[in-house]
């Protein structure tokens, strides 16, 4: 119950499902809040009838000074209905039903001064300026949509007419957030608040406090607000039930520290485990997200009624005003039946020495009262006042006393008489009591609400966002493995085994990509596939992985030349494709953010031509094209226009005879090129020794040619800085992990230096580029046992 209307003594049970004491052991009264539900009962207010067995009466409803409906909520089921009502704030309910009675004036302000209604609304009407602000800005909007439409319709509008004749769900959430739980949380969204307002019904998906601490070596989950409803046993015990599951299996210890300070579970998690991931599953599997069904369906002149919040709030004010009405005309009957009696009284005390000698000489009571009647024209009532009266009430200053109270009795029989005439004085009666409640009871918010929260929980939130080596071979075999497979080693070993390999099959491929990442599979035909690279399934250092025909549909004989790792699809980003024989392309890569299980055409290819390098570049961007014999050019991408998914593209680098391109690199800031060749040489060199070129030129020299012949062809070409890491992999599945601080630093035409030693008959094949910035999130330094 939001706010208590039973002050009770002993145990009344507990949110962990606990049951209450025997009745012997507790005691119990109304709160103050719950007499405002009584207020003025006796006057009159509201209909009785007969209990159960007819001997006492009892009150159709009560007056209610508080909306108890929305204000505590109900819940309740009947013979094919059900309602379901959440609590509310009371100074939120204080204000909408503020604003429902002051609407008329206040839309007639936002008509005549438009945006500059907020100061007006919040000095004239007490509203707070952001709410005053939202108010202005519906109503705004509202005349907007009522003009729109009488202009499609041909109607004339006046500026009068302007807003609807009923508040709207924007109005009124303005001044009402949303449900207010006694146990906190968090509401996700405003669709369902909306839907329950607008309508009676909704979905309130609510969401436990949890936060997560990550100050000491292992992070831990602390929950200090559970949803609506729930039992934090069950939830505790659901938790525990996930972990021997095995469903949740980064959890190492659980415990319930709740005290009388507040609820503290606090859930222990394993070292290096993911919180934000171990936190959605909780979310997903347990109660600590749950939903709460609103069913607004309450009684209505005795029938059942489905009622949005609009018309819950005006059934609340015409029942006040029935009961002011009613209260009013039972004070005004009080008051004068003793104004009647008054006057009896003055009359009595202006001829006293006449009264007494008349009362004097009477037989009895019922003479005199006879006598008093004709001689001064008193009705019965009055008479019988004046015998009643004490000698002690003929005193000069008790005589003063009655024509004052009198005065006051006639004074207050105005007042209820003007009150009865006019509406608009018991309405702002009914805004007065509200506001003295709220001030006396109202309380701040438990509940937060998140406005542009989802409720539902994609799959994508119960993945861990880690950095992958991914790898694929030359006959189409593909795994994700963590960047701490391979351990760090000096350059010019031999390397681990990476992966077992079948005959004749060689790794072609190995990147590093997040686990959200979007996965971009270019071919050699020309064509794009898309995957979210968690979704390729993660295996061990020697496993071979699974063949890519499982993850995209791949046409008979196509494969996979290049493979793309994107974060976001922006505006200003672009895809520069450059083919084996030096064609280049640049297309928007917005083209690719929603690729079709079948694949998309990405650049049209010349005969004997394939797609082999594909960079994520930004607008103005650089690069640097490097072929299999040493040759380098460096120019923007400004230089290719952008083109559309089907264009060929122009020329990219003019090569020589037997000569192909090997790899492309951006040019960022701080950043060196890195070459590897297939014998295992490699070398960082700074990007400044490469002068920009046209596009098309032959380029400049990046290694020793002289040299060819020991080093072996260019196979690969990264831009590397100081704290990168590279894993160098050989055909035949050898791995090497080094650092690119280790790797000398040459010159631009130098062969380069002794980076891995490939086994006899084997040679490099590919190399992954781990950046600093990926390295954040996982521990280089303690790498897997190799």
């Amino acid at each position: 119950m939001r706010y208590m209307l039973v002050d009770g003594q002993g145990n009344f049970g507990s949110i962990d499902g606990d049951p209450p004491a025997a009745m012997r052991y507790t005691e119990a009264r109304l709160a103050k809040l719950a007499e405002e539900l009584l207020a003025d009962i006796e006057k009159d207010t509201v209909e009785w009838h007969d209990n159960f067995d007819g001997s006492q009466q009892e009150p159709d409803v009560l007056p209610a000074r508080v909306p108890n409906l929305l204000l505590n909520g109900t819940s309740g089921i009947a013979v094919g209905m059900a309602t379901n009502v959440p609590p509310h704030n009371l100074r939120e309910l204080a204000n909408a039903i503020c604003y429902l009675i002051d609407r008329s004036e206040i839309v007639k302000i936002v008509n005549e001064h438009g945006k500059l209604s907020p100061s007006i609304l919040a000095e004239q009407f007490g509203i707070q300026p952001n709410q005053a602000a939202r108010v202005t800005q519906a109503l705004l909007a509202n005349r907007e949509a009522a003009e729109i439409v009488a202009n499609l319709e041909g109607l004339p509008t006046s500026e009068g007419d302007s807003a609807p004749d009923e508040a709207t769900v924007d109005e009124l959430m303005a001044f009402i957030q949303g449900p207010d739980f006694p146990t906190g949380g968090m509401i996700m969204g405003t669709e369902g608040i909306k839907h329950s307002y607008a309508g009676g019904r909704g979905r309130i998906v609510v969401r436990g406090i949890a936060t997560i601490d990550d100050t000491s070596n292992r992070a831990r989950i602390i929950i200090t607000e559970i949803p609506y409803q729930v039992n934090k046993s069950n939830l505790v015990e659901r938790i525990a039930d996930l972990v021997r599951e095995g469903k949740i299996d980064a959890i190492s210890d659980m415990r319930d520290e709740s005290d009388r300070n507040g609820m503290r579970i606090v859930i222990e998690l394993k070292r290096n485990s993911q919180p934000k991931k171990v936190l959605n599953q909780l979310y997903k599997h347990t109660a600590l997200q749950s939903t709460f069904s609103s069913q607004v369906l309450a009684l209505v002149n005795g029938e059942p009624r489905l009622l949005s919040l609009r018309r819950a709030l005006q059934i609340y004010i015409q029942h006040r005003l029935d009961v002011i009405r009613r209260r009013s005309e039972f004070e005004l009957r009080k008051a004068q039946a003793r104004a009647h009696i008054l006057e009896g009284l003055l009359i009595a005390v202006a001829n006293i020495d006449a009264v007494i000698r008349i009362i004097r000489e009477s037989e009895s009571a019922d003479v005199a009262r006879t006598r008093l009647m004709e001689a001064f024209k008193l009705s019965e009532i009055q008479a019988q006042a004046i015998l009643d009266l004490q000698l002690r009430r003929l005193a000069a200053l008790e005589r003063l006393k009655i024509e004052q109270e009198y005065q006051e009795v006639m004074m207050r029989i105005t007042y209820l008489e003007d009150l009865l005439a006019h509406e608009v004085k018991m309405l702002a009666l009914i805004k007065d009591d509200l506001r003295q409640l709220s001030e006396t009871f109202g309380d701040n918010r438990r509940t937060r609400i998140s406005l542009d929260a989802s409720s539902e929980l994609d799959v994508e939130d119960l993945i861990a966002d880690q950095i992958n080596l991914v790898s694929l071979t030359q006959r189409g075999y593909i795994k994700r493995m963590p960047p701490n497979t391979f351990r760090a080693q000096g350059r010019g070993g031999k390397g681990v085994i990476g992966q077992n390999l079948r005959d004749e099959d060689e790794v072609l491929h190995m990147l590093s990509a997040g686990s959200l990442q979007t996965l971009l599979f270019f071919t050699d035909k020309g064509k794009v596939y898309s995957q979210k690279a968690y979704e390729i399934p993660e295996a061990s250092r020697t496993d071979k992985g699974i063949s890519i025909q499982n993850i995209i549909q791949l046409e008979a004989g196509e494969r996979v030349t290049a493979i793309l790792p994107v974060g976001e699809f922006g505006e200003n980003d672009f895809c520069t494709m450059v083919t084996r024989e030096g064609v280049i392309k640049r297309v928007s890569l917005n083209e690719f953010e929603s690729v079709r299980n079948s694949g998309l055409i990405a650049i049209s290819l010349k005969e004997d031509d394939i797609l082999g390098w594909v960079l994520h570049t930004k607008a103005r961007q650089e690069i640097i094209i490097v072929t299999e014999q040493g040759q380098a050019l460096r120019y923007s991408t400004e230089l290719v226009r952008a083109m559309g998914r089907s264009a060929q593209g122009v020329i990219a680098m003019n090569l020589d005879g037997g000569d192909f391109i090997t790899g492309v690199v951006p040019v960022r800031p701080n950043a060196q090129l890195l070459v590897v060749t297939a014998n295992g040489f490699g070398k960082r060199t700074q990007m400044d020794e490469y002068a920009p070129k046209g596009r098309g030129t032959a380029g400049i020299a990046t290694i020793a040619k002289k040299n060819l012949a020991e080093t072996g062809l260019i196979v690969a070409v990264n831009a590397v800085e100081m704290g990168d890491d590279i894993t160098i992999l050989s055909n035949r599945g050898q791995a090497l992990r080094t650092k690119v601080s280790q790797i000398p630093e040459l010159g631009r035409s130098t062969k380069g230096s002794r980076l891995m030693t490939p086994r006899d008959g084997d040679f490099v094949a590919a190399v992954a580029l781990f950046s600093e910035a990926d390295m954040r999130g996982t521990d280089a330094g303690e790498a897997a046992p190799v």
